[in-house]
């Protein structure tokens, strides 16, 4: 653990410590909104089937998710779905297929003036920031992107600070999780997210 803020402001990671989350690989990730608000619609029964009813928000967060690939070029998406409170994905990173001269882009980039104040500080993001080609750049660019251009919409939308994630191992639990989120409008009720 970092001692630089003596535990204070910083609280432990939900990462897997022993994992690079820039390898190659798949991964199921889970973001919801705060506390678990219905930010992003209903699910309603249409002919005896569940479907999610859209709402401005969601419009906003399927697209978002699908430009992922157009930000981070090396990401593929798997399937995902918008719940009316959280957001399931899957994103898989295959480094194998950049091209040269290709950089990774942020949803919501921000310039600032290099004052001595802005370095210090820069060094100070660089240094607890979550690094280039992660999940967890990619994740924070999708979050900072959808909260960003939500807010004209809604002022109080808020995601929760972490998401969750899930390191997928094999092509069995692929095609599970796969199924999973397919299927997760119709099983709406017995989602641990429900309320």
């Amino acid at each position: 653990m970092n001692n630089k803020f003596q535990n204070k402001y910083r609280i432990p990671s939900a990462r897997f410590k022993n994992w690079d989350y820039g390898n190659n690989g798949a991964y199921f990730i889970t973001i919801c909104a705060q506390n678990r608000e219905h930010f992003f619609g209903e699910i309603i029964s249409v002919a005896d089937e569940n479907e999610m009813q859209l709402n401005e928000i969601e419009k906003l967060a399927e697209p978002f998710w699908a430009e992922i690939p157009n930000h981070f070029p090396f990401v593929e998406l798997g399937n995902y779905t918008i719940m009316p409170n959280h957001i399931h994905g899957i994103l898989i990173i295959n480094k194998q297929i950049i091209v040269d001269d290709i950089v990774e882009t942020l949803q919501c980039n921000i310039s600032t003036v290099n004052t001595t104040e802005n370095i210090n500080k820069k060094e100070l993001m660089a240094e607890i920031s979550p690094k280039s080609g992660t999940i967890s750049t990619i994740i924070r660019s999708y979050k900072s992107a959808l909260t960003k251009n939500a807010h004209f919409m809604h002022a109080d939308f808020e995601l929760q600070a972490r998401f969750h994630d899930h390191i997928i191992r094999d092509s069995e639990s692929f095609e599970r999780i796969q199924n999973y989120i397919e299927t997760n409008p119709e099983l709406w009720k017995e989602d641990k997210f429900y309320n």
